[in-house]
């Protein structure tokens, strides 16, 4: 059952004045329940709570944070009906987006369970000493990676269930030993609180300390302020707009003690398109990018809006099919009617823009909140002179660009700011004629896509979900997949320290049986 309450720890409480609601975008009405915004004194006793648990959470065995992160999953699950129809009542999104997404956030929590009952993951490093060294002494000296300390973790709109409260970032960071202090999104806070609830009852079941997770609610931006400028908060994760996360970053690093934000914030997700790719399969490439472009209503950060050619008859085709094609399909549902508000201003200011031409914009009646798709086309120096043209418009539109040749299409590349992802679709040996386009598109992006479609990401070991800046804060960190982890630790050094005070990942007998780098070796042997 929904509450409308915080969690402070395993404890619900509400003892603030400001209370809002959530909002159903279907049915164009408020949501029912009630939900009450923390106060300045419920953060602070999180923040407490989490900085107590970490003195004996950070130390938890690894069979102990497995159970841990295994039982969320377990509990998400039998939320069974009501979580579902929760999630749909306050995003519009669809049961089947609502169960896939419900698959994907137990997925990943089984996988960083996984990734900690191996251990290999701590990349402990032993150089061990070499008392006759001349002319110096070689100390003892052993590596490994520990746990930062609490994390703020914000939900994201768009995912009220993979990129929320029990999301990929939540999860890493428990995995790597560190509580949690969630700052719920106002848009899917019953959500947000169902999935609370499984923690919380996961951690009561596992034994684990009471603090090491949090939900705290907010309405507004207040409570996310006051979260990242505790001095016992000591990261934070934040999935949404370039504003929003800049914001934080910024906050962060005026702090007395900065401390690092991860953030992703968005892209455009660059399509190029080559020549002979264009001249033997636009018509196809053009639905299966009209399929993209409105897939869940434009609403996700790999997105493809922007796409790349160079100008000739195939382009043409290309602009022309993809511009009939996408009035077909029917619009869907946005999040929230801020979302929708946003969408329909940003995609005027990018229409208004001298030299733009609207190639489609779908033009029947729609139901209340449904999002009008859009394609825009421009030529090469316009979009060039004009960084408005280069800005994301998050939802069903995209922008194709038409560079009169190879070279000013590389420069266009080179310009554009940093991205999640992006895509090359070309011919059986075509990329090997664009040696200077691909390492440009390779310079701007954290994942480079070929003759496929940006929009998915898979959770697995060897996916990036990052980028350079705007994309992400830090593009040496991906926010999906078990390296993830690598967010929410820091490289910690024992030297000369006896071997039975050593932790049992630095130990000689390597009790864990983790693989290890001992004097430039990989290894699991003893010493």
């Amino acid at each position: 059952m929904i509450t409308g309450k915080n969690y402070i720890g395993n404890q619900l409480s509400a003892n603030g004045n400001k209370t809002y609601t959530t909002f159903n975008p279907q049915t164009n009405q408020e949501n029912k329940v009630v939900f009450t915004e923390a106060t300045s004194e419920e953060i602070d006793q999180a923040v407490l709570l989490a900085t107590e648990a970490f003195a004996s959470f950070r130390n938890t065995s690894k069979e102990q944070k497995a159970a841990f992160l295994n039982a969320i999953a377990d509990e998400i699950l039998a939320l069974g009906d009501e979580l579902l129809e929760t999630y749909c009542s306050e995003s519009g999104l669809p049961q089947g987006r609502a169960m896939g997404e419900r698959g994907r956030t137990m997925g990943q929590l089984r996988s960083f369970a996984e990734l900690v009952l191996e251990g290999s993951w701590v990349e402990a490093s032993i150089d061990t000493a070499q008392p006759d060294r001349a002319p110096m002494p070689k100390p003892d000296v052993r590596k490994m990676n520990i746990p930062l300390g609490p994390v703020v973790v914000f939900g994201a709109s768009n995912f009220p269930l993979a990129y929320s409260t029990a999301g990929g970032d939540t999860a890493a960071a428990l995995a790597a030993g560190c509580p949690v202090l969630v700052k719920s999104h106002p848009m899917h806070a019953g959500t947000g609180e169902l999935i609370s609830s499984a923690i919380i009852k996961a951690a009561k079941d596992t034994g684990m300390p009471n603090g090491v997770f949090s939900n705290l609610n907010s309405s507004g931006i207040e409570v996310g302020q006051q979260l990242v400028n505790h001095p016992k908060v000591k990261a934070v994760g934040f999935t949404g707009s370039i504003r929003g996360g800049r914001a934080l970053y910024d906050l962060a690093a005026k702090r007395p003690e900065p401390i690092p934000v991860f953030a992703e914030m968005g892209s455009v997700n660059p399509v190029v398109v080559l020549p002979k790719a264009l001249e033997n399969r636009a018509a196809a490439l053009a639905k299966t990018y009209a399929q993209s472009i409105t897939l869940g209503t434009g609403q996700f950060c790999t997105n493809p809006g922007l796409i790349l050619g160079i100008k000739g008859a195939a382009l043409t085709e290309f602009i022309n099919v993809l511009a009939s094609e996408i009035v077909t399909i029917d619009p869907g549902c946005m999040l929230h009617p801020n979302i929708l508000g946003a969408y329909e201003a940003n995609k005027e200011k990018a229409i208004s823009q001298e030299g733009l031409t609207l190639a489609a914009h779908y033009q029947n009646d729609v139901a209340t909140n449904f999002a009008k798709q859009a394609i825009a086309t421009v030529n090469g120096a316009t979009f060039l002179a004009n960084p408005q043209l280069h800005q994301e418009v998050f939802g069903p539109y995209s922008i194709v660009v038409q560079c009169d040749d190879a070279n000013q299409l590389e420069e266009l590349i080179l310009q554009l700011e940093g991205q999640l992802t992006g895509t090359v679709i070309a011919d059986d040996n075509e990329t090997a004629n664009y040696p200077g386009v691909i390492a440009a598109v390779q310079n701007r992006v954290g994942r480079i896509i070929f003759n496929g479609v940006p929009t998915g990401v898979e959770v697995c070991p060897s996916m990036v979900h990052g980028g350079p800046y705007p994309a992400s804060t830090d593009s040496r960190f991906t926010a999906v997949g078990v390296s993830s982890i690598a967010r929410w630790v820091r490289p910690f050094s024992y030297q000369d320290w006896p071997n039975k005070l050593l932790p049992l990942e630095l130990k000689n007998e390597n009790p864990l049986g983790i693989l290890r780098l001992v004097n430039n070796q990989k290894t699991t042997d003893k010493i």
